[in-house]
């Protein structure tokens, strides 16, 4: 079924272009993909089709249709992993820099729930549909460290209601810009920025996130060694959190300085201690990630 949008314009918008409107009021879709719908004539105008640089009017009666997106075929790729633990419900990964977790349009291998389909074959929980099997939480791309995969429903929800009430225990490393004097915490809700859907952003309407930091060793050339605890898990979360004291994660592309004294693949973030209850056995389990390779090389020559 077609995800259909109606929105009828201020007078404030009166000027505005058609493109740039939609991508404002849509920020769920991109600018590139907005286009196209433009273009393939699935944006009305009082019932008229128009391009992109047409100049609304106050009141004018907005509508797309977007289609809903053709499902994606998942395969099993042959990739290592890192596994930690693994029984007969659930295992953890201790998850490379650049693998992406799961797949989206346009990314479809390589990523974690490819490694996972060879790995379980069919043993992965459903409730997250098919392009996040097994997946009850995720780390960025360039994120390196644990993550847990649940291989039943009944895991899954498990886990997910310790996910829900802020229960699990996870513990991030990262070299960050500047000097953190002392413990803190940031308490700002974050939700997706409205001038560049690729970011996240502090917002008064976003999901309440929380993060504590502390330092743990100061290095050369004004940067400290952190260690971040997690109360809640939003996308972005510590790398936002950070940047928003003036304290952003070294080789961080997107929320860091344009300019770094290193040339890095992406920020130096370790996810090196995770905890849960097993919601099989009842025992609390809790895991260690020693920092990667491409982590320990920057700070040895911080030191």
């Amino acid at each position: 079924m077609d995800e259909i949008y109606e929105m009828i314009t201020e007078p404030e918008e009166a000027g505005e272009r058609l493109d740039k409107f939609l991508s404002a009021a849509i920020p769920d879709h991109s600018r590139t993909f907005l286009a196209g719908q433009i273009a393939s004539g699935r944006v009305f105008v009082n019932d008229s089709v128009k391009k992109g640089s047409y100049r609304l009017n106050p009141g004018d009666r907005v509508s797309i249709s977007i289609p809903e997106p053709e499902p994606l075929t998942i395969l099993p790729e042959d990739i290592p992993l890192s596994v930690c633990y693994e029984d007969e419900n659930l295992l953890v990964i201790d998850k490379p820099q650049g693998m992406v977790v799961h797949p989206a349009a346009g990314h479809t291998s390589g990523t974690l729930v490819n490694a996972l389909l060879f790995h379980c074959g069919d043993s992965l929980s459903g409730i997250n549909g098919v392009l996040r099997p097994g997946i009850v939480h995720r780390i960025d791309k360039d994120t390196s460290g644990l993550l847990v995969v649940c291989k039943n429903d009944r895991t899954h929800r498990g886990l997910a209601e310790q996910f829900a009430v802020h229960s699990i225990t996870r513990i991030y490393t990262a070299i960050c810009h500047g000097v953190v004097k002392e413990p803190g915490t940031v308490d700002a809700p974050l939700g997706r920025d409205t001038k560049d859907r690729k970011k996240i952003a502090i917002r008064s309407d976003g999901r309440r996130a929380v993060t504590h930091y502390e330092p743990v060793e100061y290095l050369k050339k004004d940067f400290t060694l952190i260690r971040c605890r997690l109360e809640t898990g939003r996308t972005h979360q510590i790398r936002v959190h950070m940047s928003s004291i003036n304290h952003p994660i070294l080789g961080d592309p997107v929320y860091g300085p344009a300019k770094s004294p290193f040339t890095l693949s992406g920020q130096l973030l370790h996810a090196g201690t995770l905890g849960f209850i097993h919601p099989a056995s009842g025992e609390y389990m809790e895991f260690s990630s020693p920092l990667p390779e491409h982590f320990t090389k920057i700070l040895s020559a911080l030191r």
